[in-house]
């Protein structure tokens, strides 16, 4: 295992189109299950150049006006170009209602252990947790970093402190490691997409690379214990102005930020969407699940690092394998960390919606709460009351 590398992460602004399709999604979530906390709902998007198609299959008592909510999100994200804007862009739907039977409406909070362990799993899937102690949020700093960047982006934008910033930008975050410990930034990334290009009154390449030092890189890492050096590579724009950006300029897809939406790729992470899906869908939950294991161990002191790996098989309400890795900063043993982990953390489907009450947090969370989560990551976020980031049982597994 190295010891000595350098590690990048990405992360995008609510505007990229990818993360707009994410945003449609949940905020449709979330809409069904604010009428029917017990809807089954799946909702994927695509987004091009004047246009939205938005595919769901749903079985629920709840009326949702699929345009109205994928219009809404489009506005407040605050695209206003003439190609692409909540106002005019056409919305395709593809709508079916699920058989009666995939409806299941039940109380988890009244369950008893023998009910919620006959409540199998629909789907296949291989689910990965992590948590690190590289900063507050036992998150790798690389992605954090980036997140960080990209909302920046995101609020000098909206607090018009640069105006001509539109919603679509990416950030990058390259970190050297020595002895698996972050040690410098090795270079920062920030792609930022302007309104007007500088033939119709935008501003020029050396003021956004300025604006963007001044108000958005030096701000973020103010804070950091890495800052950047001399010898830190700095990237604003490198390929010259991006203009507009959006849809007009890439479409965007459901599901296809799954690094973004987790680790930054510096743990492993499921091929599985986590947006767009009720708390029904294992493929989603169980992500959330294993993070709060994970950061649990870390923050016991068991390890420095701590990967959480769980396999369900469909028809089995637990994970049919529970596998640790600490790539060896445990304080006790991989096998011994298992054991604790299986003996203290509900990974039943059942179970996990009822630790984290996720079907009644969309009526609770003033705005919706999956949309929420849509972007700058499911996981490490400081600004939600995450269940799932909760240190709650760390003192339990240090007696333990």
């Amino acid at each position: 295992m190295k010891e000595d590398f350098m590690f990048t992460s990405e992360s995008v602004t609510e505007g990229h189109p990818d993360k707009l399709c994410d945003q449609i999604s949940d905020a449709i979530v979330d809409h069904f299950l604010q009428q029917d906390p017990c809807s089954r709902v799946i909702s994927e998007c695509a987004v091009s150049t004047s246009i939205v198609f938005v595919a769901a299959r749903f079985a629920s008592s709840a009326v949702v006006d699929f345009p109205h909510v994928a219009r809404q999100v489009i506005n407040q994200i605050g695209y206003e170009q003439h190609a692409f804007n909540g106002k005019t862009c056409s919305i395709i739907t593809s709508l079916k209602e699920l058989p009666d039977e995939e409806y299941c409406c039940f109380d988890e909070k009244s369950l008893s252990e023998e009910e919620i362990e006959a409540f199998p799993v629909k789907n296949q899937v291989t689910l990965f947790g992590f948590a690190c102690n590289q900063t507050s949020a036992l998150m790798p700093i690389p992605i954090w970093l980036a997140h960080r960047l990209a909302r920046k982006l995101t609020a000098v934008r909206l607090q018009k402190i640069l105006p001509y910033i539109a919603p679509d930008g990416k950030t990058q975050v390259g970190v050297e490691y020595r002895k698996r410990k972050p040690y410098r930034i090795h270079s920062i990334t920030v792609i930022a997409s302007q309104n007007r290009p500088l033939a119709a009154g935008g501003p020029d390449l050396k003021k956004i690379r300025d604006d963007i030092m001044e108000m958005v890189i030096k701000p973020v890492f103010q804070d950091e214990d890495i800052k950047p050096d001399a010898e830190t590579r700095i990237f604003i724009n490198p390929d010259g102005p991006f203009i507009a950006g959006g849809p007009s300029v890439h479409s965007g897809l459901t599901g296809r930020k799954n690094a973004i939406d987790t680790y930054g790729e510096y743990s492993r992470h499921s091929g599985s969407a986590l947006s767009g899906k009720d708390p029904m869908r294992i493929d989603r939950i169980g992500a959330y699940a294993a993070r709060y294991a994970a950061k649990n161990v870390v923050a016991a002191g068991l390890a420095d690092e701590c990967e959480v790996q769980l396999s369900y098989s469909i028809g089995l309400s637990r994970p049919v394998s529970i596998q640790i890795e600490t790539f060896g900063t445990g304080r006790i043993s991989d096998k011994k960390i298992a054991g604790l982990i299986e003996r203290n953390f509900d990974f039943r489907l059942a179970g996990i919606i009822r630790q984290f009450n996720l079907k009644y947090l969309p009526s609770v969370v003033k705005g919706g709460f999956y949309r929420k989560l849509a972007a700058y990551g499911h996981v490490g976020r400081m600004d939600i009351g995450l269940p799932w980031e909760l240190t709650d049982k760390a003192e339990m597994l240090r007696q333990a």
